[in-house]
C-alpha cells in the first residue's frame, strides 16, 4: 500500500505545511552531502542506508519523540514522503538496525557531511565580522539512559541524582540560533574537559582564522571557568565572557568588592567591581562580582570575567557607548550579557528536548546514539532556517516546540503530477497560522512551480 501512490489525485497529509518545508529541502538536495559522505556497511535490500538516515530525520522534523513512531508519523504519510523525495518509507526497526551499524567512521563522515551542508545554508557561516562580534555560546546537556548503554556513567543531570547517561556538548551561534557543533560525551564529562574539542570543532566548521577569532566572543559558564581554558581562550585570539570556576576564589575575590551596586531590575541582587589586579591571565581581563540573596537571607556569590572593554560590552547589547561613563551601566552590562545564555543557549537545548525529543531516543551503541545526535542538530537547523523562510512576524518569536507542534501540523492536501512531483499543495483554511504564512509560503515555492493555497476559489 505504501510502494506507490497514485499521482493523478490529491492526497491528505496532516502535516502538509511540514510537506511544503519538504518540497524546498528536496530541490536543496540537502542530504545530498551525507548520501555521497556517510558510508554504512550494510546491504540495500529496498531502501539504502542513508534513506534510512533520511527517514529517521524527517521523523524528528514531523514530531516524533521516539524512532518506533516513524510508523506512524511517516510510514503512514505517503504524501509527506514523497514531498521530501521518498517513494516510500523503511519500517522503524530496520532503520534502528542501521543506526547500530554505524561506526566511529560513519560518525566523523556524518559530522563532515553536517559541516558542508552547514557551510551552504547557515547564516553565521557568513557573519560580517567587521559590522559587529559573532557570539558563540559553549555549554553542555546531560542525555540519562540506561546503565547497560555504552559511556552511561554518573554524571550532572539536573535534578536526578545517581543518574546515569551521557552528555551532549553544543557550541551555538546565538544571534542566529544555530547549531554549529554537537558532540556526544560519556556521562561524566564536564565542560571543563569538551570546551576546547567543541571550539576547534567549531572553528573548522565557521573557517575561524586569527582575522575573525579577534571578533568572536566566546560565552560560557563555571563549567570552563578555569584559568587554563580561559587562557587558552584568550591566547587564540578569542574574546570571552566567562563565569569563575572556583567557588573559594569566588568567596575570596568578592571579598575585594568595596561598594556594591543595587540591580535595578532585581531587587536581591547587586553587583560590584573586583578590586583585586587580574593575574595570571595571559589577556587583561575585567572581572565583577555578583550576589543574589537567599531564602535564609544569606548571599550566594558568583565572579564574572571578561575581556571586553566597556564600549564593547555596550555595542554587543546595542546601548549607547556614552553609558561607559556611568560606572552603574558598565557594570549592568556585563551582567546582563552574561544573563542572557539563558535566552540562548539554554533555550536551545529546551527547544531540542521539548520540540526534536533530544532527550527520548537512547541507543546502547554510543555511535548510534551520536549519529541520532547529529541528525538532532541538522534538524534544529532546519527548523531554524524554515522559520525564516517563512518571515512571517506571528512565528518568529516561536521556539522548536511551536514550530514542529503548531507551524509545521497544518494538514491539507498535497497534488502531484504524473512524475511523481509536487505541483499543489491546499492548506486548511481553518488552521489560523496557514493564513498567516500562507503568502511567504507561495513566494518560497513558486520558483519551483508548485501552487500554494487555502482552497478557496
Amino acid at each position: 500500500m505504501n510502494e506507490s501512490i497514485t499521482l493523478t489525485t490529491k492526497h491528505f497529509s496532516p502535516t502538509a505545511s511540514l510537506a511544503a518545508i519538504g518540497v524546498k529541502l528536496s530541490h536543496l538536495d540537502l542530504f545530498g552531502p551525507i548520501r555521497t559522505t556517510v558510508q554504512i556497511r550494510q546491504k540495500t535490500i529496498k531502501h539504502t542506508p542513508t534513506d534510512k538516515l533520511y527517514d529517521a530525520f524527517i521523523s524528528l522534523l514531523a514530531g516524533a519523540h521516539g524512532l518506533v513512531e516513524i510508523n506512524t508519523r511517516l510510514r503512514t504519510d505517503a504524501a509527506l514522503q514523497q514531498a521530501f523525495g521518498r517513494r516510500a518509507c523503511a519500517e522503524q526497526s530496520v532503520v534502528q538496525e542501521t543506526l547500530d551499524a554505524c561506526t566511529a567512521e560513519n560518525v566523523t563522515q556524518l559530522q563532515q557531511a553536517l559541516d558542508e551542508i552547514y557551510r551552504e545554508h547557515s547564516q553565521s557561516v557568513h557573519h560580517d565580522y567587521q559590522a559587529g562580534f559573532q557570539l558563540l555560546d559553549v555549554d553542555m546537556s546531560g542525555l540519562p539512559c540506561g546503565p547497560k548503554a555504552a559511556f552511561a556513567t554518573k554524571g550532572y543531570f539536573a535534578g536526578q541524582y545517581h543518574r546515569r547517561g551521557r552528555q551532549v556538548g553544543r557550541v551555538l551561534a546565538t544571534q542566529y540560533e544555530e547549531v554549529v557543533v554537537d558532540r556526544l560525551f560519556a556521562g561524566n564529562v564536564q565542560l571543563v574537559k569538551a570546551l576546547q574539542p567543541l571550539v576547534e570543532a567549531a572553528e573548522a566548521t565557521l573557517h575561524l582564522d586569527e582575522a575573525k577569532r579577534a571578533r568572536t566572543i566566546i560565552r560560557v559558564d563555571a563549567g570552563s571557568g578555569t584559568l587554563d581554558d580561559l587562557n587558552w581562550l584568550l591566547a587564540r585570539g578569542y574574546e570571552i565572557m566567562a563565569k569563575e570556576y572556583s567557588g573559594q576564589r569566588v568567596l575570596r575575590l568578592a571579598r575585594t568588592v568595596t561598594e556594591w551596586v543595587q540591580d535595578p531590575d532585581w531587587s536581591e541582587r547587586s553587583f560590584g567591581w573586583v578590586t583585586e589586579p587580574p593575574t595570571g591571565y595571559v589577556r587583561p581581563v575585567r572581572r565583577l562580582a555578583v550576589r543574589c540573596r537567599r531564602q535564609d537571607g544569606t548571599f550566594a556569590y558568583g565572579v564574572l570575567i571578561c575581556s571586553l572593554s566597556a564600549e564593547q560590552g555596550l555595542a554587543v547589547l546595542g546601548r549607547s557607548s556614552s553609558q561607559a561613563a556611568d560606572p552603574t551601566a558598565v557594570l549592568a552590562a556585563y551582567v546582563t550579557f552574561y544573563d542572557q545564555r539563558g535566552g540562548g543557549i539554554e533555550t536551545s537545548f529546551k527547544g531540542d528536548k521539548q520540540g526534536l525529543g533530544l532527550t527520548t531516543r537512547n541507543k546502547k551503541r554510543f555511535e548510534a546514539q551520536h549519529m541520532l545526535v547529529l541528525l538532532g542538530s541538522l534538524a534544529h537547523n532546519v527548523v531554524v532556517w524554515a522559520r525564516q523562510w517563512l518571515s512571517c512576524q506571528k512565528i518568529q518569536h516561536y521556539g522548536l516546540l511551536r514550530m514542529v507542534r503548531d507551524v509545521f501540523h497544518v494538514s491539507g492536501l498535497l497534488r502531484f503530477d504524473a512524475s511523481g512531483s509536487v505541483v499543489e499543495i491546499v492548506l486548511n483554511q481553518q488552521a489560523c497560522l496557514a493564513h498567516s504564512f500562507i503568502r511567504p509560503l507561495q513566494t518560497l515555492l513558486a520558483p519551483l512551480c508548485v501552487v500554494v493555497n487555502l482552497g478557496e476559489t
